[in-house]
């Protein structure tokens, strides 16, 4: 018999903190809280930088992430700050609809926000969304 060991909220929050500080993975995306003196963890600012090749081609982008209580069980709530045009953000309010972003829509517990992030920098780089006009640089939601 197996069992695996449930590793608690704020040691996973911690640890995705530690690797968005010390810049581990993806060098096209960073992460990294809102407030450091927020104890619950709950409110994140993530950042994709737009891949080559498509119309997100040199741009930044910035992201809020909003990690509730029941974080890494359920997926956080994910949103635009930077003002894009994909398939699976709200137009109007940058707002993730999980029903067009799989991730989100089959999140795992293994999941982090970091697989979040470079899951939707690919994404910007499917057919899709990859000549899809965008608004202006620097606007926002």
């Amino acid at each position: 018999m197996s069992s695996s060991v449930v590793v608690p909220r704020n040691f996973r929050l911690l640890e995705e903190l530690e690797r968005g500080e010390k810049g581990l993975g993806d060098a096209c995306v960073s992460l990294g809280m809102d407030d450091s003196g927020d104890v619950y963890m709950r409110s994140w600012t993530g950042t994709i930088l737009g891949p080559s090749n498509s119309m997100h081609d040199g741009r930044i982008y910035q992201l809020k992430l909003f990690c509730d209580k029941d974080y890494p069980d359920k997926p956080p709530s994910v949103r635009f700050y930077s003002r894009i045009n994909m398939a699976c953000v709200n137009h109007e309010t940058g707002v993730i609809e999980p029903r067009h972003f799989s991730m989100l829509a089959n999140w795992h517990r293994e999941y982090t926000m970091e697989d979040i992030l470079t899951e939707l920098r690919r994404e910007m780089s499917s057919p899709q969304n990859r000549k899809l006009p965008q608004p202006p640089e620097g606007a926002t939601f």
